[in-house]
């Protein structure tokens, strides 16, 4: 109980609304359960649809069209009418997005907040005032130790993982039912054996820091940019594309540079700005996350779940650590992946080793090595186009 009233207390004044929202909407989905007994209702993030969530609902039109299946999403995403002329879609977080989350026979997600408020919901559901069927497709593979998604802290009916190693830790760690973590690939995977790679193009894509603070609406939105620029995040990624070292191997090699922050730093973007004339900052929803990485030859990365993907093509990459042990301690904790043994590419603390490498690609035109081909082989359980097929016919096994 004392739990419960502390998390009550992160209740936010936009989400007591919704506290009434599920009130009302709770009689009135009981009632319209009986006309809709098998509802499928499918989400990513709300504002995109391009994850786990999209590809399974696309297989689900296109190969079952017969089941009933909603598929959540704001009406202002750039993605809105991508997804509409596949199927039926409800307002993400809204009043007939609550009535159809308390209706639908299960809910799946790519996303653990993939909810019409995640707030409410989590009380609702981790706290058994509010049992449901949920599935979670996830966002990516899982690599290190997240607490957050134990199954104490989420409740969730089903657990995908793509991997046996990842399977592995998830089902002896996370403490989930015996049954409920199923080995069946991430629902994306199968479009990434298509593809036609950009020659020289290099991506690079970092991923977001908890402790730089994750509060797009800041009071204070100056003050936020001014706190993110001193960063030692922004320096050290600033330190390589904005490096005339960088440039010149551009230059000398025919190289281009993609770089795409994550979506948590995409407001602070124009910091990145850069006079290098081959690089391009990616800004959402210009540009696909899915699309640059099937079109570039090499990616530098940190410890972003997109080094999956990109590894899972056969293709070359790089890490940069920087903050290896500061990452572990206040991000994710370690897991059982170690980079230097188990990653798909060279690991480099220091900006100026890693663009050594970089040329040192280049010349070789970004063929892989032999032994990260050999860690690809071992790594991926699971190497086929039949990733959607499984996750939907393991939920209908078990709900029907």
């Amino acid at each position: 109980m004392r739990r419960f009233i502390e998390k009550f207390k992160g209740v936010k004044p936009h989400d007591i609304l919704h506290i009434f929202l599920f009130a009302i909407a709770l009689p009135i989905a009981l009632v319209y359960k009986q006309f809709r007994k098998d509802l499928w209702l499918v989400c990513d993030n709300g504002k995109e649809a391009s994850d786990n969530g999209y590809w399974l609902f696309e297989y689900i039109r296109r190969e079952h069209p017969e089941r009933d299946c909603v598929y959540a999403v704001y009406r202002k995403s750039a993605d809105f009418e991508k997804v509409s002329a596949l199927g039926k879609t409800v307002e993400y977080g809204s009043f007939m997005h609550w009535i159809l989350y308390l209706t639908a026979k299960v809910n799946i997600s790519s996303q653990k907040s993939g909810k019409p408020n995640f707030a409410v919901c989590y009380l609702l559901e981790v706290y058994g005032i509010l049992r449901n069927n949920r599935v979670f497709l996830q966002h990516g593979v899982i690599l290190t130790d997240i607490e957050f998604l134990y199954y104490e802290n989420t409740k969730m009916s089903m657990f995908v993982t793509s991997t046996f190693r990842e399977w592995e830790y998830v089902d002896s760690r996370y403490g989930y039912p015996e049954g409920s973590v199923k080995l069946l690939g991430l629902a994306r995977f199968d479009r990434l054996h298509d593809f036609e790679t950009v020659p020289k193009q290099i991506l690079i894509m970092p991923t977001w820091r908890d402790w730089l603070g994750t509060n797009a609406l800041a009071k204070d939105p100056k003050k936020d940019r001014e706190n993110f620029c001193s960063s030692d995040y922004y320096k050290k990624w600033s330190s390589i594309i904005k490096s005339k070292r960088l440039e010149e191997i551009c230059r000398k090699y025919g190289c281009t540079v993609m770089f795409c922050p994550h979506r948590d730093t995409q407001r602070f973007i124009g910091c990145f700005e850069s006079e290098n004339p081959y690089l391009t900052v990616c800004s959402y929803p210009e540009f696909n996350v899915q699309e640059l990485m099937k079109s570039s030859a090499f990616m530098i990365t940190d410890y972003s779940s997109v080094q999956i993907d990109f590894a899972y093509m056969k293709k070359p990459l790089a890490y940069f650590h920087f903050d290896y042990e500061e990452f572990s301690q206040k991000h994710y904790h370690k897991g059982y992946f170690d980079y230097k043994e188990d990653g798909f590419g060279p690991v480099f603390e220091s900006p100026e080793k890693l663009l050594d490498h970089v040329e040192q690609m280049a010349v070789k035109n970004f063929a892989n090595e032999e032994k990260y081909l050999e860690r690809h082989k071992s790594f991926f359980t699971l190497y086929d186009t039949n990733n959607c097929k499984r996750n939907y016919e393991a939920v209908k096994e078990r709900w029907g």
